[in-house]
């Protein structure tokens, strides 16, 4: 048996109004590049073949930021001339998924979600034979996402948006994390029937588990946790606890491949650098550009690495600022030294 076609839709229209910006949400940058490229390195980790990539709001921007990353992704780019809601966008994606058995909805603000996460989904769609799933999650303030109504025996019934739940539906802490996996044929069909007989006067993508029901086919969850993996960035506020969440991951691998870092919450690395066993990293340096770290080295805080090379055993002392500077094998930089070229 061959295994399904897979597209992903990543949703990227919207202005993102909380951000309080003038650039488009999905481009505001946390861990060295714009959110959307994150969700786009998650998916192409995956068994996902095509990538659908919906813009609108400053849509020329969005496409050149995909266009000219470091490593090009391949997708197809779909405009969305109105934002008529998330319904709409996928709807206009149709003949960029004409070859999908299954398409994969996620939107362009969730840079923290896994690839591994991703995969976990689809390998539990395909095993459920179900002609939709939804990821969802638990949350202690679920104000603002979308409830999950369940039947007596635990079955998704429909997802009731924030503005349209009532007291009751409103108490409930599981919530729609965005990401959809259906299956391709039901999708856009469904999607045509729904309408904006709602709070916002848009086309919900969330009708689709309502009209799945209505149509006897089998609805899964996957419910992941923890929570903030696949939330949403949408404030400053939550751009940072992203950004952090991110450099923690990063410095949790380097950890554990054999580099000690003290206080790591304050040391920010960028995922190009190279980092050799046995280097100690102290409070508050930052480490950026395509630098190269020997064994044994020695990063007293506050030191701060530009694309400089830094051989085995060498030690910069704190406070010290270095630019595309080369330190030699076993060499010391006295504390508050400045070398910038």
């Amino acid at each position: 048996m061959r295994s399904p076609n897979i597209s992903a839709v990543i949703l990227a229209a919207g202005k993102g109004t909380r951000m309080k910006s003038d650039q488009a949400k999905v481009l505001h940058e946390l861990f060295f590049k714009p959110m959307l490229h994150h969700v786009l390195d998650a998916v192409t980790e995956t068994d996902i073949g095509e990538l659908a990539v919906i813009v609108g709001h400053q849509r020329e921007r969005v496409l050149t930021s995909l266009q000219e990353a470091p490593t090009p992704y391949p997708f197809t780019p779909v405009v969305q001339e109105e934002q008529l809601g998330t319904g709409h966008a996928v709807l206009c994606a149709e003949a960029a998924c004409a070859a999908a058995d299954l398409v994969m909805i996620l939107c362009g603000d969730t840079p923290l979600i896994r690839p591994e996460t991703l995969q976990a989904m689809i390998d539990r769609h395909k095993e459920s034979k179900a002609v939709l799933t939804l990821m969802t999650t638990v949350l202690d303030e679920p104000f603002g996402y979308g409830r999950i109504l369940t039947d007596a025996e635990g079955g998704v019934v429909a997802i009731v948006e924030q503005k349209d739940a009532s007291a009751e539906q409103r108490a409930l802490r599981e919530v729609n994390a965005g990401i959809y996996l259906v299956d391709a044929k039901f999708l856009f069909f469904a999607l045509q029937q729904v309408g904006t007989e709602n709070s916002q006067g848009e086309v919900y993508l969330t009708d689709i588990v309502s009209i799945a029901r209505q149509q006897d086919h089998r609805v899964e969850r996957f419910i992941h946790t923890p929570a903030i993996d696949v939330l949403g960035v949408n404030s400053r506020v939550e751009l940072a606890q992203a950004h952090h969440e991110l450099q923690m991951r990063h410095n949790r691998e380097l950890m554990l491949s054999g580099v000690t870092l003290y206080g790591p919450e304050t040391i920010l690395i960028a995922p190009d650098c190279r980092i050799g066993q046995d280097a100690v990293v102290h409070a508050g340096v930052q480490i950026t550009g395509a630098a190269q770290i020997g064994r044994g080295v020695q990063l007293a805080s506050g030191v701060v690495l530009h694309n400089c090379q830094v051989g085995d055993k060498a030690v910069v002392g704190a406070n010290s600022v270095l630019k595309n500077y080369t330190v030699k094998e076993g060499e010391q930089i006295p504390p508050l030294t400045s070398r910038l070229s």
